[in-house]
């Protein structure tokens, strides 16, 4: 079983998000902001994250340039979703560490099969690293 973070300030995209990832199989650990997401990382080994960009106390980019920092989930897959649909959005969040970029709101299968392939332990996966979906 994989565990995916949630982390978003929406209390309804949480949910939509969780159901999806647990529809999957997957455990689910969520937080509301970057700092809150953090803690929450520190007792946990996280598989992959789906991460909003604007949050409360810190937003998607930073959270994301810590986890890459972070020499135990630097390597972790950091899905962005976001309702910010600019080019400039998904460069920055690209230089931010972003694996991918999907503008809110997401279609559910499309989400899945993506965390899936993210997830998956065959070889093959790395040509999605720094794709834009």
């Amino acid at each position: 079983m994989k565990t995916v973070l949630i982390v978003d300030d929406a209390v309804t995209v949480r949910l939509y998000h969780r159901e999806l990832m647990q529809a999957l199989g997957h455990r689910v650990i969520e937080a509301e902001n970057g700092v809150e997401a953090l803690e929450r990382m520190a007792n946990a080994d996280i598989d992959l994250m789906l991460v909003d960009i604007n949050m409360p106390k810190m937003d998607g980019y930073r959270f994301a340039q810590a986890v890459r920092t972070d020499e135990r989930l630097g390597d972790t897959p950091i899905v962005m979703i976001s309702t910010e649909s600019q080019y400039h959005d998904r460069e920055r969040a690209f230089s931010a560490g972003a694996n991918l970029y999907l503008i809110k709101p997401t279609e559910p299968e499309r989400l899945q099969q993506l965390v899936t392939l993210l997830l998956a332990d065959a070889p093959g996966t790395e040509h999605v690293q720094g794709g834009v979906a």
